[in-house]
């Protein structure tokens, strides 16, 4: 057998791909599962949005190549997107690029930054990802910690007192996953002082700014913030547009090119259908945020029911698509209680130390499922 290359050793099959092949093993025996783990939105993208991409495929030169940094209207889209939703300029021509999902952007970005041995902030808890692409380029993760009582938010004054002279990036996410921690432009202001001072590139990571959220913010609000700083960004959550993958990263150009150089040697430009597609969500109305935080809200109300099946205490002032709780003082650990409610409940939920270590005492439910199947959860813990 062929040996595999050192860097696989680094990193294991992200968790979602090993538990959903349990959880599918399950329902092919017959058990009537509720996956309330995973953040794939079941809703369906506007109207608008499906007939943009149907009525593009007939379109002259649909189908072949398309640029690497997406066709113009899409940047534009996303330039207008931003002037009108977050109060931010950004140049369609240099300083935003579309990508093929915004986890696809997390690799880009690494690959085009780091080198063996640059030290990398990640928080704890947060999103995988990081840390996994950080050991796949050969550099080191380096965690930092998250926690209720600072509102999950890092304590800035006590990183600066570390070593920080191999630190290349620092990855942060607000509104937060999987806490939904949100942060105000006073918090950005102070990170983005952080990042300059001690010479970092600072990404946030913001794809849950519009999900049960009435202050929509970017970091690059703040001014002068392109310096240092890049934003990520996605149609996933907002449009349920997850499985089309479409992404995008703003910065300064000079960051953008570097980004640009990794994308155009690793991929082709996004198919021209979904680009055409993405346009028309970036265009949507008010009333479209409304209308999809009308069943969110729904579904959160029905998941703090659950939440209060097992005991768990959480934030109602929380955002995005999931419903951060804390267990009981005394619980076993978080990933004995999802497997002991998956096999005696048949529900999975994603137990909170998939984030880190300090997701340790916490599980998290997603508010993608039904109301329906929601309520029938409910009910398994009252049989």
């Amino acid at each position: 057998m062929i040996r595999t290359a050192d860097r696989l050793h680094t990193v294991e099959e992200y968790y979602f791909s090993k538990k959903l092949r349990e959880v599918r093993g399950l329902l092919a025996d017959g058990r009537p599962i509720i996956n309330m783990g995973i953040g794939s939105p079941d809703l369906a993208p506007s109207t608008a949005i499906i007939e943009s991409i149907q009525n593009a495929v007939t379109d002259t030169g649909a189908h072949q190549y398309q640029s690497y940094q997406g066709l113009p209207q899409l940047r534009q889209a996303i330039a207008d997107f931003y002037s009108l939703r977050f109060g931010v300029t950004a140049d369609p021509n240099t300083e935003i690029l579309p990508l093929m999902g915004s986890k696809e952007g997390i690799m880009h970005i690494s690959m085009a930054f780091l080198n063996q041995g640059d030290v990398v902030l990640i928080p704890n808890p947060g999103y995988p990802t990081y840390s996994a692409v950080t050991k796949l380029v050969g550099a080191v993760p380096k965690f930092y910690n998250l926690s209720s009582d600072n509102d999950w938010f890092p304590d800035l004054e006590a990183l600066q007192l570390k070593d920080l002279s191999k630190v290349k990036i620092m990855w942060v996410g607000y509104p937060h996953m999987p806490t939904g921690a949100t942060a105000d432009e006073a918090q950005f202001e102070r990170l983005i002082a952080f990042a300059e001072e001690n010479d970092i590139l600072l990404v946030n990571d913001n794809p849950y700014s519009f999900v049960l959220n009435e202050r929509p913010k970017s970091i690059l609000v703040v001014p002068g913030a392109k310096k240092n700083v890049l934003e990520l960004n996605s149609l996933s959550k907002t449009f349920n547009m997850a499985g089309w993958r479409v992404g995008m990263v703003l910065g300064s150009s000079e960051h953008i090119n570097a980004i640009l150089k990794v994308k155009s040697n690793m991929d082709s430009g996004m198919f021209y259908g979904i680009q055409k597609g993405a346009i028309t969500a970036l265009k949507s109305s008010q009333q479209w945020f409304a209308d999809l935080n009308k069943v969110y809200s729904s579904r959160r109300e029905l998941i703090f029911k659950l939440a209060d099946k097992l005991n768990c205490t959480y934030d109602k002032n929380a955002v995005g698509l999931f419903v951060w709780a804390k267990l009981p003082e005394g619980s076993k650990s978080a990933e004995d209680v999802i497997d002991e409610v998956l096999y005696d409940k048949n529900i999975f939920i994603t137990p909170g130390t998939i984030f880190g270590s300090n997701g340790e005492g916490y599980i998290r439910f997603s508010l993608c499922v039904p109301e329906e199947k929601i309520k029938e959860a409910i009910g398994r813990f009252e049989k």
